[in-house]
């Protein structure tokens, strides 16, 4: 079973993306599977044991190398999307994303076979026979286990804050859910999801961790899916909050996010800044919940007062500023996922919307 170890954290201020998407047939819906791409063909050299299935067939995973700075994962994650798109042409698939594919119905599709898939199926049920999700996760490198324990804590104030810039995914099993995330909630059906609590520092996160495989809870460290985590394997702070994108600029500006975010808090760290506060996890629950429901129209509760709110473009320009980042700003005021989606289906339909996901 996969555990973790502190020796992991070593470097800092490495960039990793994994995303997920789904592999599409030429009218752009999700096929049942998808085998060839995976375990029957020869990838090209970026995607080479960067490439996988996730839960069911249709939704494919990919992971950049491992990046120095910005620039190297901006092209690691444009160049790792060309080759996919033109790997999986080869076998008359496309490639497309978002939080939930809006044509994507559960009972049609087929699960993985891998023995991780199984089992997590036959312990889980229902909730994951159901899971069509796709996200995008971020990982920079920490070079101390207990600073990366300290900087996931605090990122949790700011995971709202992605779900709602990133809001993808409005239809599930064909269905207008009424939510921006869909995805969020959907995939919080699963056990070891969601916000997670803080730890005081790696040992105390080692030892839960260390628990939950010796218990039988999870089969390795990788099925704590929390919506930010330290990676104790890739030695990371790891992000897992955003839906899943088709435009990689709006990729780009997490990214950009996330390792800004990383940075500033190690630093705070290092100069032994007060945490404040602890969070109370149903204050954070409750920002998680109006990013996933409003998702840019979002308000949030502050961080301090007892009634107090901010406007999330507020926020948008606050994090601009104290960070010296722009891509979350061009984001916000942009058109979200999730009101592009509803706009496309409801002007020119579901067949247009489907197309409008391919990469």
């Amino acid at each position: 079973m996969e555990r973790g170890s502190p020796e992991s954290f070593a470097d800092q201020g490495t960039l990793g993306i994994e995303e997920e998407f789904f592999v599409v047939d030429s009218r752009g819906r999700p096929v049942s599977g998808s085998d060839e791409l995976v375990y029957e063909g020869d990838p090209p050299g970026i995607l080479d044991g960067r490439l996988d299935h996730e839960l069911f067939k249709t939704v494919i995973e990919t992971q950049t190398p491992k990046s120095a700075d910005l620039d190297e994962a901006r092209e690691n994650v444009l160049a790792v999307r060309e080759a996919l798109v033109d790997y999986a042409a080869e076998y008359d698939f496309g490639i497309a994303a978002a939080g939930l594919h809006p044509t994507a119905r559960w009972r049609e599709l087929e699960h993985a076979q891998k023995d991780r898939y199984r089992a997590q199926l036959d312990r889980i049920q229902y909730p994951q026979h159901r899971n069509t999700t796709a996200g995008m996760h971020v990982h920079v490198g920490v070079d101390d286990p207990d600073k990366a324990v300290w900087v996931a804590n605090q990122l949790r104030w700011y995971v709202p804050v992605m779900l709602a810039l990133s809001a993808n995914s409005p239809y599930w099993n064909g269905y207008d859910t009424g939510l921006e995330s869909a995805r969020a909630k959907v995939f919080e059906a699963l056990p070891n999801t969601g916000m997670p609590t803080a730890f005081d520092d790696y040992d105390a996160f080692q030892r839960f961790e260390d628990r939950m495989v010796s218990s039988g809870s999870i089969n390795d460290r990788g099925e704590l899916w929390y919506d930010v985590r330290p990676h104790s394997g890739h030695g990371t702070v790891e992000v897992r909050a955003p839906d899943a994108q088709a435009d990689p600029s709006v990729v780009l500006a997490f990214v950009e996010y996330t390792e800004a975010l990383v940075t500033d808090l190690s630093e705070r760290y290092e100069d032994g800044a007060d945490p404040g506060q602890p969070l109370r996890r149903e204050l954070l629950d409750e920002n998680k919940w109006r990013a996933l429901r409003y998702g840019h129209g979002a308000d949030f509760l502050a961080r301090s007062g007892d009634d107090d709110t901010v406007d999330f473009g507020t926020v948008v320009d606050r994090e601009c500023d104290r960070l010296g980042i722009s891509g979350i700003r061009d984001v916000y005021d942009g058109e979200s996922g999730a009101t592009r989606q509803r706009r496309i289906h409801a002007d020119e339909g579901v067949d247009a919307l489907c197309r409008d996901l391919v990469l």
